[in-house]
């Protein structure tokens, strides 16, 4: 049986993520909140309490806040960093929990610690250093799923600094440009191009980067191009024109970097064939 891919919007999901409603799978983000939050999803317990099948958790460069309750009632307030690869769990009770996947560039601001200290990493937002992300993990900590998002509208905007919005601009114009084409699958620049487009050195560039994505263009651009495939995938189209259409050199080329995020290859992952489930990973310490 072929594995469930969760998060596998169109693109990287960075900035092009859906605003939330009765077209998307969350509730609608308010306007106050959308310079910071791209998108909010919600999912509740299965009332039988049955766990639900083995999943997989796909590459993403995407910072979350996660408010969940378990089983047992039991609540916490969680910081999911940027994920570089896949990794697959056994199936488990689900808990319900609000998803807040974060714009590019609010690592910072909102949680007072650059993007890519949280790469790989699940943290109680309350254990982060910033008095601001202790402040925000209490105020969320004992709401209902439904209360989340107003709470967060009413309490933001006094409480965060205006970004400074020519570094969030250019942030959005490099990841627009890094971002796979929805027509075709190519990045429109490579990294240089990108750099000399926007005035800026590739060191700066590559700065930008760890500081509001939490991984460096190049990387970024390759799980652009796997989460491009996972969703662009049919059976009408070979391997080979697939690879091109996604902006790979060839096919081998497209199966190496495919099986570096994924930990097999394309070949494989849509027949089902997946490395070891393992449990998901315990909370880290900031």
């Amino acid at each position: 049986m072929t594995s469930a891919v969760r998060e596998t919007e169109t693109g990287a999901g960075t900035e092009a993520g859906r605003v939330g409603g009765p077209d998307g799978e969350g509730p609608v983000v308010p306007a106050v909140l959308r310079s910071w939050i791209a998108t909010v999803d919600m999912t509740t317990a299965s009332v039988d309490g049955a766990p639900r099948d083995p999943f997989t958790h796909v590459p993403d460069p995407v910072t979350r806040v996660v408010v969940r309750t378990e089983p047992s009632g039991r609540r916490d307030v969680l910081v999911i960093g940027p994920r570089t690869r896949a990794s697959y769990h056994p199936g488990k009770h689900l808990d319900s929990c609000v998803q807040l996947r974060l714009r590019a560039g609010t690592a910072r601001p909102l949680l007072g610690v650059p993007a890519v200290d949280l790469v790989g990493r699940a943290i109680p937002l309350g254990d982060l250093p910033s008095a601001h992300a202790r402040r925000l993990a209490a105020g969320l900590l004992p709401l209902e799923p439904e209360s989340v998002v107003p709470h967060l509208a009413e309490v933001l905007p006094d409480r965060l600094a205006p970004s400074d919005d020519s570094r969030a601009a250019l942030l959005r114009r490099a990841l627009a440009a890094m971002s796979p084409d929805p027509d075709d699958g190519h990045p429109s620049e490579s990294v240089g191009e990108l750099a000399h487009g926007l005035g800026v050195s590739e060191r700066q560039l590559r700065n930008l980067f760890a500081e509001g994505v939490g991984v460096s263009p190049k990387h970024y651009a390759r799980i652009a191009r796997v989460r491009h495939i996972l969703t662009r995938r049919s059976p009408a189209m070979s391997w080979a024109e697939l690879a091109v259409s996604t902006g790979y050199y060839d096919q081998s080329h497209m199966t190496a970097d495919f099986r570096a995020l994924m930990g097999v290859p394309p070949a494989s992952f849509f027949t089902g064939r997946l490395p070891a489930v393992q449990p998901c990973q315990a909370f880290g310490r900031a």
